[in-house]
């Protein structure tokens, strides 16, 4: 039995086959998976229903089994309230640089052999999405 905060077996097995430099995209709930990924990638869903499970949660509970040592979010129009971004900030750790990509330079970055996992989640906030890049272990 696994005693950790995770414990969702796909996940978990997607996670462990992550190496470093690999990405893994949290995706918002308006993100076409099928279409804007890489084919390949394992895809764990977790949108059970609108707002259900949120990714700043997602990140949380993934922020327990992986180090991260880059995070990249889609650009958003200048007076868009990028809360989620606000969210993810407070997450990560303080020295995990954070960019922004135009929509179709995150397209493609998604779309890259380093992407091996895609987390659908519930996430009801626009330009939500947020693609990490693992770090090794310390």
């Amino acid at each position: 039995m696994i005693k950790s905060e995770l414990i969702h077996p796909p996940l978990l097995g997607a996670l462990a086959a992550c190496g470093h430099k690999s990405q893994l995209l949290i995706a918002d709930a308006n993100y076409a998976v099928t279409s804007n990924a890489r084919k390949d990638a394992t895809v764990v869903y977790l949108n059970l229903s609108p707002g259900m499970i949120p990714a700043a949660l997602v990140l949380e509970k993934i922020l327990t089994c992986i180090n991260v040592e880059h995070a990249a979010l889609m650009t958003a129009p200048a007076d868009f309230p990028h809360t989620a971004a606000a969210d993810y900030r407070r997450l990560l750790p303080t020295d995990c640089p954070i960019s922004y990509l135009e929509r179709e330079q995150f397209y493609a970055e998604v779309k890259s052999e380093r992407t091996a996992l895609i987390i659908a989640s519930g996430e009801q906030r626009r330009f939500a999405n947020l693609l990490l890049t693992v770090a090794p272990v310390f």
